[in-house]
């Protein structure tokens, strides 16, 4: 039971992970951000004047002063991007300038206080709090690019203070023109301004960092800013640099039943390993990428369901995934010799489903709880069809969580029960059934109108047909992460009325569909996003081809192990994902000390402006 509260917490983890993480990333599009931009910097222009000038030249001043400052901020934004952060892969000019936007209302707060203040007291108090805001706005960017840039710490300073010395000069000319030259304190003021600046950011980052450095033994903004790279630009190997540092060797298990006539027919392979953690990331890829490569070696239709594994048996790295492709694919050339098969077999007990079909002296048995949730299965529910099957006379198992279903949470310690009574009456029945010659058809397609923010894998579809007897059975396979409820029900029906007598809906929970789209749970499951009448009638198509080229076929079950691959854990998984959480508490206990210091300091050197 151990195995299922683990990887219940790790799920949980991965989720609120993924909700920071998308936080960041709900930007407008560059014409609303250039928008918003003009209209904070012209209205905040003109009501801090004509609030304290109520007259025709103070409405020319306030106009003046916002466009100024969005010209600006347009200009340096710019300048910016293509000179100091064009080689950086997050910044563009969306983000660089929406960064300002977000820099200047921060200042906004600060210059409306300070003409409250005007009405209150005297008029120096409007130019104390504008200085105040700069400083804050310089800390910010100061911040803000050391989290998230990979550029160095001259062009990091370089893009940090611009923005800011660029748009205090409208108010230093707007000041002149009212009485308040620019003097020795107001120099001083931007000399020491950005100095206590810097020390405070560096301060406030450098704690940060030794969150992840304490927990991980690496640097929090680090790690951030390889995840940053490859949610935005879809690079891996900086993230995946810090997997494999914490990463652990394991060997891996990978089951393959293959269907051969005089060439290879049909290949199926379940590795134990967990296709995550998410995009391109580790192996999320890896049922596509073992189907691509399977397929242009064999010349026949193979296909990647999901086993037993969760979260604890991501590879570190897509060099991992390659290790566990080449031993693959090198094994897969075995021939197979197995003429006869059993009928399909189904035991449904209320919760849960196990269906078995015998090839030989080897079951391929799969489960779901469909139409409840169905999402990893423990590594000792496959250890108990081990043990189920080798009573009843069978030598191999292989055993694929069909991952078919998802509609919230389920009670998994009670499911595991009714999984494991579906199972032995399953394999029992099957295995006392004659066996029988058999035929197979398969075919794949990869519908290109479906995407991965569709919750579509690059795998597509792939249909095998097996039929014993008069029975045809049908095993679809959807590359994506699980699917909505009641969709498996709906396909089943579909294939029934076109000769299919049983049949079975798998995903691959192929992690390429995870961190691609916003979302609560950022992802879409098959059947989300994607319309059902259009992904069934792909789906009914590649069957009915399946079942055009049936043909007399032999099987054999083939179990390889590959060595020391290595994996990221679910101790280490679960630590990475609330890494997150950590810093953000540690953000949240230091900002006010830190930041607050800093500021009664700026407001000790503005006493003299």
């Amino acid at each position: 039971m151990v195995c299922v509260t683990v990887e219940d917490s790790l799920n949980q983890s991965m989720d609120r992970a993924v909700e920071h993480y998308s936080s960041l990333f709900r930007l407008p599009s560059y014409k609303k951000v250039i928008l918003l931009l003009a209209l904070s910097c012209i209205s905040g222009g003109i009501l801090s004047t004509i609030i304290l000038f109520p007259t025709f030249e103070g409405l020319v001043n306030g106009l003046f002063l916002g466009f100024s400052l969005f010209l600006v901020n347009l200009i340096f934004d710019n300048i910016i991007e293509q000179l100091i952060l064009k080689q950086d892969p997050i910044y563009d000019l969306r983000r660089t300038t929406a960064l300002s936007l977000f820099c200047w209302a921060l200042w906004l707060l600060f210059i409306f206080v300070g003409v409250t203040f005007v009405l209150l007291f005297d008029l120096s108090w409007l130019i104390r709090l504008c200085l105040l805001g700069f400083s804050v706005v310089l800390i910010f960017r100061l911040v803000v690019f050391n989290s998230t840039s990979s550029i160095d710490y001259k062009q990091l300073l370089a893009a940090s203070i611009l923005q800011p010395f660029s748009c205090v000069i409208p108010f230093l000319i707007l000041w002149s023109k009212i009485g308040y030259s620019f003097n020795l304190n107001m120099f001083l003021f931007f000399v020491f301004s950005p100095v206590t600046s810097l020390l405070s950011g560096f301060l406030f980052l450098t704690l940060l960092n030794h969150v992840g450095q304490q927990t991980l033994g690496i640097p929090s903004l680090s790690l951030f800013k390889a995840f940053l790279v490859n949610w935005i630009v879809g690079l891996n190997t900086p993230l995946e640099e810090f997997l494999e540092k914490l990463g652990e060797e394991q060997d891996v298990e990978i089951s393959m039943i293959k269907f051969d006539t005089s060439k290879p027919k049909a290949i199926i392979v379940v590795p134990s390993l967990h296709p995550g953690p998410f995009k391109n990331v580790g192996s999320s890829l890896l049922p596509s990428m073992l189907k691509t490569a399977l397929e242009k070696e064999l010349n026949c239709v193979a296909c990647v369901p999901h086993g037993l594994l969760g979260h604890e048996l991501d590879l570190a790295s897509q060099m991992q995934s390659q290790k566990i492709i080449k031993h693959v694919v090198d094994s897969a050339n075995f021939k197979a010799s197995e003429a006869k098969a059993t009928r399909f077999t189904e035991v449904s007990n209320g919760l849960s489903t196990a269906c078995c079909q015998v090839f030989g002296k080897s079951a391929f048995v799969s489960f779901t709880l469909a139409p409840r949730t169905t999402e990893d299965l423990p590594k000792e529910l496959g250890i108990f069809v081990d043990e189920e099957a080798e009573k009843h006379g069978l030598t191999e198992c292989i055993v694929v969580n069909a991952h078919n279903s998802i509609n919230g949470r389920i009670d998994m310690r009670e499911a595991l029960n009714t999984l494991k009574a579906a199972a032995a009456n399953c394999l029992k029945q099957s295995a006392s059934q004659k066996r029988l010659p058999f035929e197979v058809g398969a075919s794949a397609v990869i519908p290109k109108e479906f995407k991965l923010k569709d919750g579509m894998g690059p795998g597509g579809i792939t249909a095998i047909v097996v039929k014993v007897g008069r029975q045809k059975t049908a095993y679809i396979v959807i590359d994506g992460n699980n699917m909505i409820s009641g969709l498996r029900e709906k396909i089943i029906l579909t294939l029934q009325s076109i000769g299919i007598n049983k049949c079975e809906v798998f995903t691959t929970d192929t992690h390429s569909v995870n961190a691609v789209i916003l979302s609560e749970r950022g992802y879409h499951p098959v059947g989300e996003a994607i319309d059902h009448e259009r992904l069934i009638g792909y789906i009914k198509k590649v069957t009915l081809v399946a079942m055009s080229n049936l043909e007399r076929v032999r099987a054999t079950t083939y179990n390889i192990t590959v060595p020391d691959v290595k994996v990221i854990g679910a101790k280490k998984l679960e630590v990475l994902c609330l890494l997150t959480d950590r810093t953000i508490r540690k953000a949240k206990e230091i900002f006010i000390p830190i930041f607050a210091s800093s500021a009664i300091l700026s407001m000790l050197l503005l006493a003299f402006v």
